[in-house]
């Protein structure tokens, strides 16, 4: 998603230095007449971090080679990882400690839609972090949530979107090895579904890989087990008990041990016909 966000800056003429752990993602925004970001790179206005965890997160910003150290006094993060809200206000204050701006601002639509610059933004923070972050905002982003002035509610919406997100993957898979269990067509399942009340974005979204075959990671199996663990952990600190999102958490679980991890989130569904004995399409 990174990159997609950085090609969208681009395409608004925004001089952008990015870095990446593959060099094949820098060398694509460097394509892009974007810039490597080294230790000699200028000192930017605003710094968007896309990474995968909170753990992340701190090193990218505040770590020994922390990339916070390269912005501009009064400069703004735009922090963009699935977190906690506790974290995310952690890191706010850490921000402000520092003479910057902290825009707690998880994302969600994937990579393609973050290549076309239409992404949802779940944002909050101080009026001043808002201010330096508009024209990222407006590059990236197709809608943007303001849901406080401080961070950590955009954290929290994010795990609220992230528990109907998993959820409605996990039961894609069991609906798609039920409807196959009895000898449905899987397109007309699609076909059908699609205009019933049953329907939601994710059966819509992935049914179409499992039809195909296609488990291009758009988004991983991996990126469950994480994202729901921040919600039922999220959820035990309220004492609030949620046995659906745990057991979605569980499969994912299961799932990633059994060596689907790096594959997209719709081979959640390889898992539950197997146990069945299927076959999907594509399957020898």
């Amino acid at each position: 998603m990174g990159l997609g966000m950085a090609l969208s800056l681009r395409r608004a003429q925004h001089q952008v230095h990015g870095c990446d752990l593959d060099p094949a993602q820098t060398a694509a925004l460097q394509e892009a007449d974007g810039h490597a970001l080294t230790p000699h790179s200028p000192l930017a206005d605003t710094l968007v971090c896309v990474v995968l965890n909170a753990e992340q997160t701190e090193a990218a910003l505040f770590g020994p080679d922390g990339w916070a150290g390269h912005l501009k006094p009064g400069g703004t993060i735009v922090s963009c990882a699935t977190v906690a809200p506790d974290f995310a206000r952690r890191m706010e204050t850490e921000a402000q400690a520092r003479g910057l701006h902290y825009l707690d601002a998880p994302v969600s639509g994937g990579s393609v839609r973050a290549a076309d610059g239409v992404l949802s933004v779940m944002a909050s923070g101080t009026p001043a972090a808002f201010d330096g972050a508009k024209d990222v905002l407006d590059a990236i982003a197709q809608t943007v949530h303001r849901l406080g002035d401080r961070a950590g509610p955009g954290s929290a919406m994010k795990a609220v979107n992230q528990l109907l997100a998993g959820v409605h993957i996990a039961a894609m898979g069991e609906a798609l090895a039920f409807a196959t269990s009895q000898g449905l067509d899987l397109k007309r399942v699609l076909d059908v579904i699609r205009v019933s009340a049953g329907t939601s974005w994710m059966f819509e979204n992935r049914t179409p890989h499992v039809i195909e075959a296609d488990y291009t990671p758009r988004s991983t199996i991996n990126i469950w087990p994480k994202d729901l663990g921040i919600v039922t952990a999220i959820a035990q600190g309220a004492g609030l008990p949620l046995p659906v999102t745990q057991s979605a958490l569980d499969q994912y679980r299961v799932a990633a041990n059994a060596g689907l991890g790096h594959e997209d989130d719709a081979a959640i569904t390889k898992l539950v016909v197997t146990r069945g004995g299927l076959h999907l399409p594509g399957d020898a």
